[in-house]
């Protein structure tokens, strides 16, 4: 029998120690590459929720960047869409053979039924008289019935002279739509009085006003704006009445006949 093969000393210490070197130079190795790759990770990660927490709150830059795209894209989207309504609008009219653009319509004349180029005259009853006496004033009636003063109109009062016969009568017309409001001859028992002591109001009777057609008697009065205008219509009237009293009284004479009603004149409504 052989002798067992004795080991020696040193063979059989050192493969241990290899091999717990080697074990200790390979942990450390993984530990590195663990925490590299943890640091990577946790990087990765601070970074997603960077970008995260950016575009929560509002991150400038890359939403103006959406939202200049988004327009770009809808100004792209309508334009394109205007253009085909276009197109389609366009090929509808060419199927229903409809020009582009439509000819104008010839213009129509009409010739008129009645030519109105021809002036009408109207007559006023006033175009044989001349004016003697002309001044704004506003006009009243006394009413008998309900025993007050009621305004007859604004306008211009005349004392209008005739001109073949010489008698003078007082006319007036409303303002605007020239109605008559007072027309009667001037004659002599007519007496101009004050109306309440006023300096610019007169007062007076006339037996026979056509102002409404059939001859009225009337109780007048008339105010102007001022006492000096007031004076001059007095004088005017007064005037007036002496010329007419010469004439009347010839009438009277020759034929016996009160004096007649004034002229009826053209009312305008």
């Amino acid at each position: 029998m052989s002798a067992p093969e004795e080991t020696k000393p040193g063979t059989t210490s050192e493969a241990p120690a290899k091999t717990e070197e080697s074990t200790t130079n390979t942990q450390p190795a993984t530990y590195t590459e663990m925490a590299s790759n943890a640091a990577s990770s946790a990087g990765t990660a601070a970074a997603g929720l960077k970008d995260s927490m950016f575009s929560m709150f509002g991150g400038g830059a890359k939403k103006e960047k959406r939202e200049d795209e988004a327009e770009g894209e809808e100004d792209r989207s309508g334009s394109s869409k205007a253009k085909k309504d276009a197109e389609a609008e366009k090929a509808a009219q060419h199927e229903d053979g409809e020009p582009d653009d439509a000819p104008e319509s010839p213009e129509i004349h009409f010739e008129p039924v009645v030519h109105l180029t021809e002036k009408v005259e109207t007559k006023t009853n006033e175009e044989l008289e001349e004016q003697t006496f002309k001044m704004r004033a506003k006009l009243f009636k006394f009413d008998r019935w309900s025993k007050e003063w009621k305004e007859r109109g604004t306008g211009d009062v005349r004392l209008l002279k005739h001109k073949e016969n010489g008698k003078t009568r007082l006319v007036m017309r409303r303002d605007k739509t020239l109605k008559v409001c007072a027309n009667h001859y001037v004659v002599p028992d007519m007496k101009l009085s004050p109306n309440v002591g006023s300096d610019r109001s007169w007062v007076w009777n006339a037996a026979a006003d056509v102002s409404e057609g059939e001859p009225e008697q009337q109780t007048l009065a008339i105010r102007f704006a001022n006492s000096e205008n007031a004076g001059l219509f007095k004088d005017a009237f007064e005037k007036a009445q002496q010329d007419n009293e010469a004439l009347f009284s010839k009438e009277a004479v020759g034929g016996g006949a009160a004096a007649p009603a004034a002229e009826p004149t053209e009312r305008t409504e």
